[in-house]
């Protein structure tokens, strides 16, 4: 017979709220995914969905419901909890009653192979997982093959993060390194070139040629690429500005430089 939790210490329920927390988030390598966007993106992208949570009196959707059977049917456990329960750990204004607890996917760096036309994204000490997960986006927009965490960036698996990627967490690799690693990597793939971003930069983002495979690299949203990182690019770029702000939100940046990039490759392959 079905059980419906209806207690907000179950211990189940317990750990699905602590995975709001980074610590948690790490400690498990699971994260949470809420909404029919997400959880429907998750079921089609093949992740390693563990259990859907739902709960009938918020689950409307038509949709949502045909995404509890297609879970079923793959065999992932189903876990039905009610209206307060749900809401105990939802992120929503109002909640659609559907979540998932998925584990996270992360790519090993000294593993990976930069084919002929594709497009990297580094990012360095990015803080603001808003960001993150908008670029995540981006980069899935622009069939980009990865985006690289470079040093303390925020987790891309946070709440945040994981919504504003409307669903580009499932699709864009996402691998976790640093400088070392990452200078060791380009020595190893030398025919990856190198573009840094940089207020100080002479070239204009778009006065340049953007040869592949490439990789962008983009400095954190408060102290912009150190120098260290400017050391490995070919060549720096700058996105050009006229009015009063003097800087632009990373997310904006980093999609105006992308599809410069894409722009470019299309280009090139008429």
């Amino acid at each position: 017979m079905k059980t419906t939790i209806t207690s907000l210490s179950n211990p189940r329920i317990t750990a699905i709220r602590k995975l709001l927390e980074a610590k948690h988030r790490r400690q498990a390598g699971l994260f949470v995914a809420e909404g029919l966007r997400l959880v429907t993106q998750a079921l089609q992208s093949q992740a390693a969905v563990r259990e859907l949570i739902y709960c009938p009196e918020l689950l409307v959707s038509a949709v949502g419901q045909n995404q509890l059977m297609v879970a079923e049917a793959r065999g992932i456990d189903l876990l039905e909890v009610t209206p307060a329960v749900f809401n105990s750990f939802s992120r929503k204004d109002t909640p659609q009653g559907l979540a998932a607890l998925i584990e996270q996917r992360w790519g090993e760096l000294s593993e990976t192979q930069p084919s002929a036309g594709s497009i990297w994204v580094g990012l360095q000490a990015v803080q603001n997982p808003g960001n993150l997960g908008t670029i995540l986006r981006t980069c899935d927009a622009v069939a980009a093959s990865g985006l690289i965490l470079l040093d303390d960036s925020t987790d891309p698996y946070d709440p945040a993060a994981v919504k504003a990627s409307m669903g580009s967490i499932f699709t864009v690799p996402v691998i976790k390194s640093n400088l070392n690693a990452l200078t060791a990597w380009l020595a190893n793939n030398p025919g990856i070139h190198r573009i840094g971003t940089s207020d100080k930069a002479s070239i204009e983002h778009f006065q340049t040629d953007y040869p592949l495979p490439c990789l962008i690299l983009m400095g954190s949203e408060r102290q912009g690429l150190p120098d260290e990182y400017i050391r490995l690019c070919e060549k720096l770029v700058r996105i050009p500005m006229e009015g009063s702000c003097d800087s632009l939100n990373l997310a904006v940046a980093t999609g105006i430089v992308l599809y410069q990039v894409y722009v470019n490759k299309k280009a090139g392959a008429e």
